[in-house]
């Protein structure tokens, strides 16, 4: 019992962390979007142009952030407690 309310309790947190990280890259990637097609003065509308790109890149980044938040940490923490529990 002890085990799955810790479970709950990390599934929360690395949602939180989940959350926040998507919406900071959003928001870092964004300004560089902005600032490029300020530099370059590209073709349409800046609005059209920075929404495009950023499409793209929120596949890219879910995936990123996934495996980043928790896959990864998921698999250190059952490797450890294996490690611990076995050695």
């Amino acid at each position: 019992m002890v085990f799955a309310r810790l479970m709950g309790m990390a599934l929360v947190a690395l949602t939180v962390v989940f959350i926040c990280l998507w919406f900071y890259a959003r928001a870092v990637r964004r300004e560089k979007l902005e600032a490029q097609w300020d530099e370059n003065q590209g073709p349409g509308r800046r609005e059209s142009f920075v929404k495009a790109e950023m499409s793209t890149y929120e596949d890219t980044l879910k995936r990123k952030l996934i495996w980043g938040v928790y896959i990864i940490p998921g698999c250190l923490l059952a490797v450890l407690i294996y490690v611990t529990n076995m050695g």
